[in-house]
Parts: structure tokens; sequence; C-alpha cells
């Protein structure tokens, strides 16, 4: 819906109900940037007047609208924890506290008493760009979702996190700044581009991460729409045990490195990179054996594409059928590629040989690259030339190099950044730890990384690909930081744990397309981005694939569980992504978005928010706790990075 008065009566009654102020709610929460909206003026049509379209017709003119298709897909943020105060979204605020899960939340302190913690805001006078990495392995955040007779109650984030690093009877001031850390949230003056392109285009509000893990599994779910369920089903021996944590198996719900590349892979042409920090210390997943878009791009060159398979016996044993199928019955082939920072010989590399290990590579986050765990893909020479480096996507779209027929790219960011931007702390600590661009505590900086997607949406708005293309804008897990709004569960694993859906990321969509000033509450997950692509280059779903049908019928018939498998189809509440997209504009009776209405200028995007003091005042923007005046209870010994530099005294 897009946002409007009832928003804000909605906020009023909040107010009241919550007792945080006494003035009445403000009659609006976002002013328009004097450069933005007149590039929409008279075009803007609200949601209650544009023309009706159905999904068929809004389908096909898409498809004569949009061919290139960009995913830039960050890292570990809940949607509460970046969005949980935007205007209009499902956030922290949108209900009275006593009706929101999880809202408060029990710590305890460092003398063994109990305390209560609820959300609160971190901004850029804590560097709120660089924190710790707090846990969000498998177990953890599914102890932290608290499923309860079938239900999360997401109300045990702070308790976890805590009880973690808790190794007597009572916390250690560490411990407990990590539980605090969970419930951090930050906004519009942290993250002022994200917010700047919530605003100007659509944010989905209702959308999960598909599966309880941590990064790899949303990295190989963006690409697959699972993370092994049907390889399960088809070799059980291969399920996974250790609570999914540690130990390879399926489905594949931890941060094991892929095979190809790893020390067990004896391939020596054409070997797989890795960060040459890994090993010893990554342990190693499976060969994954499903389908994935990938093999669905292909079409009907799927028999082409696999033949080159290095061990067809070994990677191709799970989609045979699947290969035939598409063959026979597969549209032309779609382009696609993965754009990983630092898979190939990137401006921060220190060696002039792309394969020497000795600094090359240092980048390179080898358990983020999703295609990379497949055989088919990556011990394929023909596949896995489609895997490539962060500075290739740039060159590629400011060259207008990219295949003529459309395609589908992802983007990734890794541990450093190509740009040479360094974070605004000066802290010497956060200068040598924090400057990746892929927004992973710990490591990445906020700002940086929303600096490189903001690069890369320039670049695209600037190239002859922006008339023609969506940009979509997510993230591979929640982090393990506290998000509100309990997940549909839909499958649960060897062990009897949830294993999906996880609790909800951010996501955004950009196009010259797209509604302008629209909050989609539509309910989707990472499945989602594979579906519109499926709708968008008429690809027959993965869930509907005879090998993964096969592994789905096992799923219900063995396991009593429905949606056992890829969820881009047959799976209830997987939306599309298409309700972004504005009926006015795809008919043609509303011009297209310009470029200029998507660049942020160089002169903000190479100087960090932190610095310039670029922020909310800026874009427009009032957060909702602060239309409310609801107090800030920043716990007094907070701490935005408990391990990275521990609390003195």
């Amino acid at each position: 819906m897009k946002r409007g008065p009832a928003v804000f009566a909605a906020v009023a009654v909040l107010a009241l109900t919550m007792a945080c102020t006494s003035s009445p709610a403000p009659t609006a929460s976002r002013q328009p940037e004097s450069s933005g909206d007149p590039e929409v003026g008279s075009n803007f049509v609200a949601a209650d007047k544009e023309p009706s379209l159905s999904a068929d017709d809004a389908v096909s003119l898409l498809r004569q609208r949009v061919k290139y298709v960009f995913v830039l897909y960050q890292e570990n943020r809940s949607f509460d924890s970046y969005f949980g105060t935007f205007p209009g979204a499902d956030g922290l605020f949108s209900k009275p506290a006593d009706q929101t899960p999880g809202f408060y939340q029990s710590i305890v302190n460092t003398d063994g008493t109990t305390s209560r913690i609820q959300p609160f805001r971190i901004g850029p006078k804590d560097f709120a760009a660089d924190t710790d990495d707090v846990d969000h392995s498998h177990a953890l955040l599914a102890a932290k979702m608290d499923v309860v007779e079938g239900a999360a109650r997401m109300d045990k984030f702070a308790t976890s996190e805590e009880s973690k690093y808790t190794k007597g009877p009572t916390p250690s001031l560490m411990a407990k700044q990590m539980g605090e850390l969970t419930m951090a949230y930050e906004d519009g003056d942290t993250v002022p581009f994200l917010w700047r392109y919530a605003n100007r285009f659509v944010l989905f509000d209702h959308i999960f991460q598909s599966m309880v893990g941590p990064s790899t599994p949303g990295n190989l779910a963006i690409i697959a729409a699972q993370s092994g369920q049907t390889q399960e089903a088809l070799h059980p021996d291969e399920k996974y045990t250790d609570n999914g944590n540690k130990n390879p198996g399926e489905p594949d719900l931890n941060d094991n490195d892929p095979y190809w590349g790893s020390p067990q892979d004896k391939t020596t042409d054409g070997r797989q990179p890795v960060n040459p920090k890994d090993y010893p210390g990554y342990g190693v997943a499976l060969n994954q054996t499903y389908g994935t878009l990938p093999l669905s791009l292909a079409g009907k060159d799927a028999q082409d594409e696999t033949a080159s398979d290095r061990d067809a016996e070994g990677d191709l044993g799970d989609v045979r059928d699947d290969v035939d199928f598409l063959s026979k019955n597969g549209k032309a082939s779609v382009p696609w590629a993965w754009f990983e920072e630092g898979y190939d010989k990137e401006p921060t590399d220190t060696s002039a040989d792309p394969l020497d290990a000795n600094g090359v590579h240092a980048s390179y986050i080898t358990h983020h690259n999703g295609p990379q765990y497949f055989g088919y893909i990556a011990n394929n020479p023909r596949m896995s030339q489609k895997l490539r480096g962060l500075q290739d996507f740039f060159s590629a779209v400011e060259q207008g190099s990219l295949p003529t027929d459309g395609g589908v790219f992802f983007v990734k960011g890794g541990y450093q950044n190509i740009f040479g931007l360094k974070p605004a702390d000066p802290d010497p600590a956060v200068q040598r730890n924090f400057i990746g661009d892929d927004d992973h505590p710990a490591y990445s900086d906020s700002q940086i990384s929303e600096a490189m997607v903001a690069k890369a949406v320039n670049a695209i708005a600037r190239s002859k690909y922006w008339g023609q293309c969506a940009i979509v804008i997510t993230w591979d897990d929640s982090e393990g930081d506290y998000d509100h709004l309990p997940p549909p569960l839909r499958s649960f694993g060897p062990d009897k744990s949830v294993i999906t859906d996880g609790p909800r990321v951010p996501l955004l969509l950009i196009s010259p397309y797209a509604r302008a000033h629209y909050i989609a509450h539509d309910v989707g997950d990472h499945g989602s981005v594979v579906k519109f692509v499926d709708e968008l280059f008429g690809l027959t779903p993965l869930a509907q694939l005879p090998d993964e049908l096969k592994g789905r019928d096992i799923g219900k018939r063995q396991f009593g569980q429905s949606d056992w498998g890829p969820d881009d189809a047959m799976t209830p509440d997987v939306c599309d992504l298409l309700s972004a997209f504005d009926p006015a504009r795809l008919k043609g009776s509303v011009p297209p978005l310009a470029p200029s209405y998507a660049i942020i200028p160089d002169d903000i995007v190479n100087v960090l928010p932190e610095t310039s003091g670029y922020g909310l005042k800026d874009i427009g923007v009032t957060p909702v706790d602060r239309i409310l005046g609801i107090p800030n209870p920043v716990p007094s010994d907070f701490n935005p990075r408990p391990k990275t530099e521990p609390t003195k005294g």
C-alpha cells in the first residue's frame, strides 16, 4: 500500500497506547527531496488510481519492457535492524509493544540479576556503520526464533546470544553486550542511500530469509529456492547431522566451503578459487546436485551446456531428467553471470597472477559464491566461465558488453572494497577490520557497503541497460538480529528443528517501470527472486522440473511436508515481486522513471555519510520512532564492537 493518512492514524493510536508522547501525530512523515519528486511529478499515479491490469497482462507487458535483472545481493541484515522505523512499513512500532512479538526480551546482568531490553536506535554518533557479528548459525537462529507449538515467538534474540558467551554462573560484560547488540537498529542517518531508494522506489516488508541459517544457505537459495531439501530426499544418507551446524549434509544449513576449490577437490585445470586463509579452518560441503536458475536458464541448450561437465555421473545424476526436460521443452537460453569480489583479479590484489593464492582472492568470500557449490557449474568449463569478479561487473556495464539478449546478473562484494574507501571511524581497529563492502558485520562497514550498491545502481542507470532493467537489492540472511515478525514455518529438518522460513530481510526493487514511493506487503522469501526470474523469462519453475518434483514428492510422502524443496512454485505465500511494477508505466500511459531519479550524485556517494553528514534531513524521511517521540533506551553499557574492542575497565 502507498503511505498515506491511514498510516498516520495508526501511529497516532500507537502514540497514545505506548504513552510515548502527548503530542498529536504529524500529518506527514515524508517530505520529497527537492531534486526528487519533480522527476516523477504529474506522472505519479497513486495505487488506488492505477489502471487495472491482470497478472497475465502484467507479465506480458513486463517481458516487453524488462530484459536485464540485476540482483545486488548483500549480507546479514534483518528488516527491523535497517527499516524497522521506515514510515508505512510493518516495523518495530507499527503496533503497541505488548502486541509486538519479542519487543521486550530478558537479559542477564553481570551481577546475575535479570533486566528487560527492548529495541534501541544506534546511529552516526555510535559509529553504527561498524558492528560486530552476532551468531546466525542454524541452531542459534532457530533458538532466537523460539518456535513453540508451531509458531515462532521471536523473543529469544538477546537471551540466546548472551547465553552463547556466558561460561560461568553470570555473564561477562562482553556476553551481555553481545546480547544487547541483537536489539540495536539503524535508520536513514546510518544508511541514507538505502533509505533513499526505499523512499523513491519500492520497499518489500514481508520478505523472509528462505533457510534458517547463515550466509551459505541464503546464497544457495537465491539461485535454487532451497538449499538441498530435494537432495536429502533423493539421498537420505546425505542428511545433515549435528543440528546442521558444522558437519556436511543436506539440506545445507552451515557455512562450509564449496567442495569445488577445496583441498578435497583434485581438479587441476580450471580449479575454482578460494580465499587463501580458508584452510585450515573451513569445513567442506557436499557437492550440491539439485536444480538451479543457471540450469533452467540454459533452456533448450541444457544438454549442450552440461556436456562439458568433467564428472557427469557425480554432478548430473540428480538433474538428468531436468536436463532432458529442458532440452525438449525449454525456451532459448538466457544469459546469466555471478559477479563476486575477489573471484578473479581485482584492483585490490597484490599479485599479477590471478591464480596465485599469495594475496590474490584476499577479498574473496568463498562460501558466499552459491554457484560454486554445484558441480555441474563449477566442474564445467563452459558454465564456470560465467563466474566473474566484481570489477568485471562494473566494466561490463560501463562498456555496454553484457549480452544483447538480456539476462540475470548477481552482484556481491567481499572482505575488501575495490574503491579504496575507508571507514569514517578513525579508530585503528575499525580502519583495519571494517573495509568490506557486502554489509556483513565484523568486516564490512555498512556505509561502504551501501556505497558499493549505489555505485552499481548509478552505473546501471547511466548505461544503455536502464530502460530495460529491474534491480533487486536484498540480503542473504537476517544476521541473528531481532526482527519482530514471525515467519511462515514451512518445513522442519532431520533433527525436527525449523529450517524454513527464517526472519525477514529487506528487499528493494528499482526499475524505470517501478511504482514510486511504494511499500509492498506481499509475503515471500528468497524464492520470490527466483519466481520473478521464472515469470519474466518464461522458465519452468524449479519446483516443477522432473527431478525436483521427485524430491518434493518424497518430502510429502515420507516426511509429511508438502513444501519440501524449491518454493518458486507450488508453495503458498511466495510472491513474485510483480506488485512492485506500476501498471500505468507498463501500459505506457505514464512515462518510465528517468535514470536521474535513481542516480545518487557521485559527490554524495564518494563521501561516507558519517563524514559528509548526509542523512534523513537530505532524503526527507522522518522515522516512525521520531514521529512518535519514542524514547531511545540505549543500554548504558552498550558497545557496538564487544569482540573487536572489548570495553575496558
